[in-house]
């Protein structure tokens, strides 16, 4: 018989003592979330997100309608964070990257329970923390590694978030994604399906041999993990 596989949840809630959980569940909803739904503009808050099987890519926003992503949010932390810094606006635009479930809450309320759920606030503010490593590793990357390697960074990071060795992105949206041009994204992800490490279809890349991918990976995708497994390491 195969076993059933243990559901999936939000790292951050997951933390939250037994006798706290009642009078947060009351204030989640539920939401399924469809790729490409943006959740948050550079702009007022109105609600947190909670990752529980989706993916949420962090944008910065420039001129003419670009942006470049700068941070990717799972399972392990949440879209809002501005919030639990006392901070009612956000910087970023968030843009769903992999459909799936959430769970929300309004503005009000999570700044409420933070008051009275030390706990979740403890948990939120090492995740910023870890969060802040992401960006800043991120913005350096795309400053000094090849496309190749930024590209098995985020192949990776994706992965590890959705749990699965399955993608489906364009090659034009993994350009939007680093900041890059289209072809350059053709080019890199070309060579990496060559050498058997990756195979791409019609919007659909399938990680073949992760262990290889992390050989081309810059060293910034190992940085990154290695903190978020040992925030005080």
């Amino acid at each position: 018989m195969q076993a059933v596989a243990k559901p999936r949840s939000n790292a951050l809630l997951s933390e939250v003592p037994q006798k706290e959980r009642a009078r947060l569940a009351r204030l989640l909803k539920p939401v399924s979330l469809t790729f490409g739904e943006v959740l948050q503009e550079a702009q007022l808050i109105k609600h947190v997100y909670f990752p529980v099987d989706c993916l949420v890519s962090l944008f910065a926003p420039l001129r003419d309608n670009v942006a470049v992503e700068v941070g990717l949010v799972g399972s392990e932390g949440m879209v809002g964070v501005p919030l639990a810094l006392g901070v009612s606006t956000s910087s970023v635009r968030a843009v769903v990257q992999g459909a799936g479930s959430a769970l929300r809450m309004g503005a009000a309320a999570f700044q409420r329970e933070l008051d009275l759920n030390p706990v979740l606030t403890t948990s939120i503010h090492r995740y910023i923390h870890l969060l802040m490593c992401q960006v800043t590793q991120t913005a350096a990357c795309n400053a000094y590694h090849s496309i190749e390697a930024r590209c098995a960074r985020w192949l990776l990071m994706t992965s590890d978030r959705m749990r699965s060795d399955k993608v489906e992105l364009t090659h034009e949206y993994l350009a939007r994604m680093l900041g890059v041009r289209r072809v350059g994204v053709t080019v890199a992800a070309g060579n990496l399906q060559r050498q058997g490490v990756i195979a791409y279809s019609r919007g659909h890349i399938t990680i073949l041999e992760p262990k290889k991918l992390e050989k081309i990976a810059c060293e910034c995708y190992g940085l990154v993990k290695a903190r978020y497994e040992n925030p005080d390491g």
